[in-house]
């Protein structure tokens, strides 16, 4: 399995041998490297690779970053993708709220926040519980 990303990517030093490769842009995809060998670490921190090509085997992963004329590869027993989606939760049904509720949800919100404010909204739910409701 194999995939090619390209961008003006960076290496972050995460610690213990943890390495994230990212464009710095929103909505750019990132690379999350776990495991990687000592030697790797001065290769991360030195290249800024514009494709950065991943392919995933038994052993971990191989991660080759290209920049300009040079050609460097790494060994990282895991490597992560992830790439934002633009539009992913416009096929989700989601809940939308009118008006009604988003004034009540508003007032709450707004309630919460004034000093002593979470205690009436506490005596103002237990007083609404103790109410009987109407019979359906």
């Amino acid at each position: 399995m194999e995939r090619t990303l390209t961008g003006n990517f960076r290496g972050i030093d995460l610690g213990a041998g943890a390495w994230r490769l990212t464009t710095g842009l929103p909505g750019g995809g990132e690379v999350y490297l776990g495991g990687t060998e000592p030697a790797a670490a001065s290769v991360l921190a030195a290249a800024s690779p514009s494709v950065v090509t991943i392919r995933w085997n038994r052993d971990g992963a191989l991660v080759t970053l290209t920049g300009g004329a040079s050609l460097r590869t790494v060994k990282a027993k895991t490597a992560i993708l992830h790439e934002p989606l633009a539009r992913l939760y416009e096929g989700l049904p989601l809940v939308t709220l009118d008006d009604r509720a988003r004034r009540f949800w508003r007032r709450v919100f707004w309630l919460v926040r004034i000093p002593g404010g979470r205690r009436l909204l506490r005596m103002i739910a237990r007083r609404s519980a103790k109410k009987p409701r109407a019979p359906p």
